[in-house]
């Protein structure tokens, strides 16, 4: 029936006759068929940015962070970005490729000294390598994080790692002969994320920011875990499929280069602008040309490192999904012509609305393949 419902709301849209190429952004009709979907997928509030020619055009607001305060989403609202996070985590990891610290396809075991990935047989010819963790095809367990409530003890990253207490979830071990085939393994970004902590003596989120959160002009986006104190008033609360809050606003997520990051749709927008301003040779103030490049090759199952490649409409775009407890957000952008897009939301039904958001700016602003 969701999808029954879901296919009618964008065919409205199609019939509307929205105009394309950048009109009206903040247009009554696409508004309210925007405010009608909220309502019917119960999502309290959304931020989008979109991006055209390169450059973020414009951020639209819709709702409230909280049901309780009902104070408004603005720009600055920061929304978990739950498995976005790996995107910007794999070009962390990029970084050290680009300055010789690692390497992609080296055993990940040559840079790792405060844990070891367990060994088995099925390592035995085929190793773990960072680019087989960011791709997915490194046979590594744990597909996702259930977070922590505030109530709850947070383990720390080597507890995570080995299954113990009070990390929620099982050991993080090689499961399949690496490099076989792709299986999502959010378990295998911890892998990685203790890797770079172990070659740079950084701790994960400062590493982050300082090559590229900064770099790329995400100011207002933190991987710290728990939110800061001083950020905590800019959040966004959670909300689960039947509109109940989550416990405390928010859980806590310390897998942080899996799903631990805060950010704003423009924080991110500026992410995968600086992505494909290097891609096109305009910018190396994160990476440069080849590595992005390498960044968005796609192993197996269209997933690159971080990031999922997808042909729509015979043209080719970046795309990713994020899932936290009570929050949902994708991005989708177009591999050549600078077109795009970032949805946040605060509800576990957000990915339906973007979707259909995905849909709407396609017509309206002209995307090719839409």
């Amino acid at each position: 029936m969701h999808r029954r419902r879901t296919s009618a709301a964008l065919l409205a849209v199609l019939l509307l006759g929205l105009p394309a190429c950048g009109g009206d952004p903040a247009g009554t009709e696409s508004e309210a068929i925007i405010q009608a979907w909220m309502e019917y997928y119960q999502v309290p509030g959304v931020s989008v940015a979109v991006i055209k020619d390169f450059r973020l055009a414009y951020v639209e607001t819709h709702g409230v962070t909280s049901k309780v305060t009902r104070e408004p989403v603005t720009e600055r609202t920061l929304f978990q970005a739950a498995s976005l996070s790996k995107a910007v985590s794999s070009a962390g990891v990029m970084t050290l490729v680009q300055d010789g610290t690692v390497s992609l396809d080296r055993d990940v075991n040559d840079y790792l000294t405060s844990w070891r990935v367990p060994y088995n047989a099925l390592q035995a010819t085929e190793k773990v390598t960072l680019r087989r963790l960011l791709s997915m095809t490194a046979g590594a367990t744990v597909r996702g994080f259930r977070g922590y409530r505030h109530s709850e003890s947070v383990p720390t990253l080597l507890q995570i790692l080995n299954g113990q207490p009070p990390a929620n979830s099982a050991p993080i071990v090689v499961d399949l002969v690496p490099g076989t085939e792709f299986r999502y393994s959010g378990g295998g970004y911890l892998i990685a994320q203790q890797a770079v902590m172990d070659v740079t003596g950084t701790a994960f989120p400062q590493f982050m920011w300082e090559r590229v959160l900064a770099p790329a002009g995400m100011e207002h986006s933190t991987y710290r875990q728990p939110l800061p104190d001083s950020l905590v008033g800019m959040a966004a609360s959670g909300y689960y499929a039947d509109g109940t809050a989550v416990p405390g606003g928010h859980h806590i997520y310390p897998e942080i280069a899996a799903g631990g990051l805060w950010a704003t749709p423009t924080d991110l927008a500026a992410f995968l602008i600086e992505l494909q301003r290097s891609l096109r040779g305009e910018s190396s103030r994160m990476l440069r040309r080849e590595s992005v490049e390498q960044l968005l090759t796609p192993l197996k199952a269209g997933y690159a490192l971080g990031i999922g490649v997808t042909s729509e409409g015979g043209e080719t775009y970046f795309r990713h999904e994020g899932a936290n407890d009570g929050f949902r957000c994708a991005f989708k952008m177009h591999a050549t012509s600078g077109d795009g897009a970032v949805v946040m939301t605060n509800s576990d039904r957000g990915l339906e609305l973007s979707e259909a958001i995905f849909q709407l700016l396609g017509k309206r602003e002209g995307w090719p393949g839409a």
